[in-house]
């Protein structure tokens, strides 16, 4: 079993990062859309389907041997009305720009990445638990 970790340390109320063993740096807020400086953590969750399933997308196409001229994916989520205001539902639009690739080909690799090869996609169904503790100031 491969094991990842991050640690997520406050700099302000509203303020975050997130840094990986590498020193890998996020920075995330919660500020509302005039103050907002990152994503917020809903925000990097969103970022994280897309991005995974997309590096798998994109690799599966150049295997296929198909130029990609361009390749993004719009990813919305809706939220609970309530709290939390969990995602309910997340949509994954995937635009491919190729002078040589299908649209029934692209719609299998698509497939494939999101419901067999994205971790993050998988992991939205895993088991989380947590703990706690005070630590006094040294």
């Amino acid at each position: 079993m491969s094991k990842r970790n991050v640690t997520v340390r406050m700099k302000a109320d509203y303020e975050y990062e997130a840094v990986n063993p590498q020193g890998n740096v996020v920075q995330i807020d919660m500020y509302d859309a005039p103050e907002k400086k990152a994503q917020s953590p809903m925000d990097l969750l969103l970022s994280a389907v897309g991005g995974c399933a997309s590096v798998d997308a994109v690799l599966m196409m150049r295997k296929k041997r198909k130029t990609i001229t361009d390749f993004y994916v719009e990813v919305e989520g809706n939220r609970n009305e309530g709290v939390p205001a969990f995602y309910t539902d997340i949509q994954l639009r995937f635009i491919l720009v190729s002078p040589d690739a299908t649209t029934e080909e692209f719609i299998k690799v698509v497939a494939l990445s999101v419901e067999k090869y994205c971790s993050v996609v998988s992991s939205l169904k895993s088991k989380i638990s947590f703990s706690a503790e005070v630590k006094r100031p040294e």
